[in-house]
């Protein structure tokens, strides 16, 4: 008979007392004898995940057979709230003709009890997440006294399990393959980095093949098998705010900055996952930086070697505004650690909050133009000063001051546009393209052009930016026949973003995105736009080059490939996108130009890097990652290419 508690009264006592002295004589006598209650049945975790997308048993609530705790993932803000569980002695080699041995246990803001190895049983109701198997509700676990069999990790490549993966939801992975990092985006807000298996980085479908195609959809295909997310163990952001104090980011240190194209093994045991619509491998225990399970390495980009008496680049700047957010009243984005902001948001001023900010853009932006070195350098989303109403190209003369303070010597010069050959300042957008190149080494041939014919309202480019154009010759080579004139023609297309739901701009999900028929007629514009230039120039030597805000294989630049342009180099990325590589940016060289070519190559130092290393992210984590280098200087990769001199 059980010891009353203290504090019971001595009524309640009694009644307890002798309600069991009426049972123990019922059942004595045998009159009216309650039957036994049967121990409640057990269901394997096979059972549970079953072989289909979803469980069997959704909304029954089940008693697991005994299982090993593989992760835990204690209560608390961020947390995934539960802990892992998988039958004993499953894993190792799985063919996928098999469900699933680990399920994953919702315990919510509940204490969790158990640790890694324990031995349980765990009843709850069955149901799915979001696309995971899991228990969850009035969760309750049983110990397990007696020894189970240790869980042994799967270890296929993660490739080869394309085809079967739900049938590895929650069980324990540890692949002998080699990763290579594909995407840094959300590795400062989610504590999550994109991994690719194998040698090849997943690639946008519309860069290497035709909106549509069946190489596209192969290509798309290829992606969804080789692609998975490394996460943090957690839901909780890494953000300082004016009420939430920076956490450490996981995976990333100002000395190792990991970056698209490194080399990335798992080297402890994780959890395969689903979350948020993407497969993941969880770590057994929420991530503390220093301790990952995985290792990574990789060595900075160099500068590509292109040769070439004259050297053409292009580069999108990133909203390079001498005018700061704070002197137009903006609102603050990104905050820093230091009580400050970092990016001006919601106004004109598109660039830098103040002017620290703007001084450690400038820094980086003044690095990657100095060492790019090329001769001319076509930039795009240069502050358009005479649309805030300052001296036209003030921004533009800005930088170029900045890029001799820093060289020592008066090594750059820029491109100014007559007025009459641009639009009215009124349908002008507040970002420009703009040139700039070196006297030494070219000499630019007469006055520079724009398309402002074709920007007026209702032409190509109402919803983008001028194109502008200067032809140049080397100031020394060229040999008897003497240099050749080139002439380089700067574009900005309109975005892919901000759909029309209706229209002939609209997305259609061929992977194009929205405004591809505004950047078809761009493009078209441009390519009829040349002959003036080339007659005016006396040769026929072109790079048309830019941000053109499409992949390699989409309408806008079969316009170019049609009248007789080629891609400068085929196979390098200019951007990253949702864990994909491709270029948006190009350059696109005429006939009689690709036989001066010496080399081609874009420079990676800016889209596989993780956004805290930019100027836009200073201080907004635990960790100072910002360099006054050329290092992340912009989201898009500079692109360069040689020519000879003349054309013999």
């Amino acid at each position: 008979m059980p010891t009353p508690h203290p504090s019971a009264p001595a009524d309640a006592v009694r009644r307890g007392a002798l309600a069991i002295s009426l049972s123990a004589a019922l059942l004595t006598t045998g009159l009216g004898a309650t039957p036994a209650i049967a121990a409640p049945s057990t269901t394997s975790i096979a059972t549970i995940q079953g072989t289909g997308q979803s469980t069997p048993l959704a909304g029954q609530t089940v008693t697991t057979e005994p299982a090993v705790v593989t992760a835990v993932y204690p209560s608390g803000p961020g947390s995934l709230g539960g802990f892992v569980i998988q039958t004993p002695g499953s894993g190792g080699t799985i063919t996928g003709t098999t469900a699933s041995t680990g399920l994953f246990v919702h315990t919510g803001q509940a204490p969790v009890t158990v640790q890694r190895g324990d031995a349980v049983q765990v009843t709850g109701t069955a149901g799915e997440y979001q696309g995971l198997t899991q228990l969850s509700g009035t969760v309750s676990v049983k110990k397990v006294v007696k020894k189970v069999a240790p869980v042994k990790p799967v270890t296929t490549d993660w490739a080869s399990t394309a085809s079967y993966r739900e049938n590895l939801e929650s069980m324990v992975y540890q692949p002998r393959e080699n990763f290579r990092v594909a995407d840094t985006y959300g590795v400062g807000r989610y504590g999550e980095l994109g991994l690719s298996a194998g040698k090849e980085l997943p690639a946008q479908p519309t860069q290497v093949a035709r909106p549509n195609s069946p190489e596209a959809r192969a290509q798309a295909q290829r992606n969804d098998a080789i692609s998975v997310t490394l996460d943090d163990g957690t839901n909780r952001g890494f953000a300082a705010s004016p009420t939430q104090e920076p956490r450490q980011v996981p995976y990333l240190t100002p000395e190792n900055p990991v970056a698209v194209g490194d080399t990335a093994r798992i080297t402890a045991p994780v959890i395969v996952d689903y979350r948020f619509d993407k497969w993941r491998l969880q770590p057994t225990t929420p991530m503390v930086p220093g301790k990952e399970p995985a290792r990574f390495s990789g060595s900075a980009d160099p500068k590509p070697g292109v040769g070439g008496q004259v050297r053409i680049a292009s580069f999108n700047v990133l909203n390079y505004f001498t005018t700061v957010g704070q002197d137009k009243g903006c609102r603050g984005g990104n905050y820093s650690t230091d009580g400050t902001y970092n990016v001006a948001q919601g106004c004109d001023a598109r660039g830098a909050y103040d002017r620290a900010d703007f001084e450690r853009q400038q820094a980086k932006t003044v690095s990657v133009i100095n060492k790019v070195d090329a001769s001319v350098v076509g930039l795009m989303e240069v502050e358009n000063s005479a649309k805030l109403g300052e001296p036209k190209d003030e921004a533009l003369a800005s930088l170029v001051k900045a890029l001799n303070k820093a060289a020592g010597y008066t090594k750059w010069a820029y491109v100014p546009v007559a007025d009459s050959e641009l639009q009215p300042v009124a349908e002008q957008d507040f970002i420009t393209n703009a040139i700039v190149y070196q006297p030494r080494e070219v000499t630019q041939v007469g006055q520079a052009r724009a398309l402002g014919s074709e920007a007026v309202a209702g032409g190509a480019f109402e919803n983008a930016r001028t194109p502008i154009a200067a032809t140049f010759t080397a100031t020394k080579g060229g040999g008897k026949h003497g240099a050749a004139p080139t002439t380089v023609v700067v574009n900005h297309f309109k975005s892919k973003g901000s759909a029309p739901r209706t229209g002939p701009n609209r997305d259609t999900g061929d992977g194009q995105g929205a405004w591809n028929t505004s950047r078809v007629a761009q493009a078209s514009a441009v390519v009829d736009w040349i002959p003036e230039l080339t007659a005016a120039a006396g040769s026929q030597d072109v790079a048309v080059l830019g941000d053109f805000n499409s992949y390699a294989q989409e309408d806008p630049l079969q316009e170019f490939y049609r009248a007789g342009y080629a891609r400068a180099a085929e196979d390098d990325y200019t951007y990253v996108f949702g864990g994909q590589v491709g270029s948006l940016d190009h350059m696109l060289i005429s006939p009689s130009l690709a036989k001066r070519m010496t080399g081609a190559a874009a420079w990676n130092i800016n889209s596989g890097q993780s956004p805290l290393l930019q100027y836009a992210q200073y201080r907004t984590t635990a960790l100072d990652y910002y360099v006054p280098n050329e290092v992340a200087s912009s989201d898009h990769d500079p692109f360069i290419a040689g020519f000879r001199a003349g054309t013999k």
